[in-house]
Formats: C-alpha cells, structure tokens, sequence
C-alpha cells in the first residue's frame, strides 16, 4: 500500500511517499524520473511525521543526518550505489569516479552515474553530494540550482534560507 503527502521545504514542495509505511519517495517539484503522480497512492499525512520532523530539523540546520528506516526500491546495483551515497557525510562531496572505485569497480563511474539519477528518496539519500571529477556541479534530477543550493547549505556558504 503506498501513499504520500506533499511538504513545503526552502527548495520547494517535496513530496513524500510511503510504502507500507515506510519512506520510498521523496521528490521535488519537475525532478527527473519522478513517478507519475497516480504511482503514489492516496494522499494521507498519517506516518510521514518523523520524516517531516528530521526534514525540518535539517533545513533549521539542527541535523546533519537522518534515521529513517527507507525502502529503497531498484536493482541491485542501484540499490548498492544508494548506500554508498549513505555514507557521504554531510557538506562533503564524492565523485563519480570516487564512488565506483568505493565500489570496486573504478570503471563503472557512468553507471554510477546513472543509478545515482534514479535515486528515488533525494536528500535524505544525498545524491546532491555527488559532483563531476573536477569538482563540478554535473547532473540532478532536482536541478542544478537546487544542488548548488543545498550543497552551499550543507557548507554553511549559503544565503539565509528563510
């Protein structure tokens, strides 16, 4: 069973969805690869507030990670690379290449690449931490100013959000 609900955030409405309960999605506004809206079941706020609570926590700047039990839907592949991201700890970023190499596989860094485009939970799963091999700011399903703008956050570089 899923279903979702939609928050405000300083990035825009992110929307929330759970399957059986458990976070699955979190999407921006106009993101890549978002599901259709009909994939998300009924709207209902009921469970999301932990999720709600440590999101609003973040964006106060008051937390650098999450506890959240996630379900992670994908390959295995993907599913591997998402926890990778996992591990990127906040206001620092990791290559492509970095990752395939955390990976074993130092030549995979475009399917790296890939898997991490399709990360269904952005944010919470931070694929915003994952730059081009010189440092550049290289694909995001959210948009290239919302990445600069949470990574300028995460470095405490950033304007005043509120």
């Amino acid at each position: 069973m899923r279903t979702h609900t939609t928050i405000d955030s300083p990035y825009g409405p992110l929307t929330l969805v759970a399957t059986d309960g458990v976070l699955s999605g979190l999407y921006m506004t106009d993101q890549r690869h978002r599901p259709a809206e009909e994939t998300f079941g009924p709207p209902d706020d009921t469970g999301f507030a932990p999720v709600v609570e440590q999101l609003t926590a973040y964006f106060a700047g008051e937390r650098v990670d999450f506890d959240l039990p996630l379900h992670l839907d994908g390959t295995d592949f993907q599913r591997t690379v998402w926890a990778e991201l996992l591990k990127i700890p906040y206001g620092e970023t990791r290559s492509y290449g970095d990752l395939a190499a955390s990976l074993g596989n130092p030549a995979a860094s475009r399917a790296v690449g890939l898997a991490n485009g399709k990360n269904p939970i952005g944010i919470i799963v931070p694929c915003h931490r994952v730059v081009g091999a010189n440092g550049s700011l290289t694909g995001y399903g959210g948009g290239l100013d919302r990445k600069r703008r949470l990574l300028d956050f995460e470095r405490g570089t950033a304007d005043a959000l509120f």
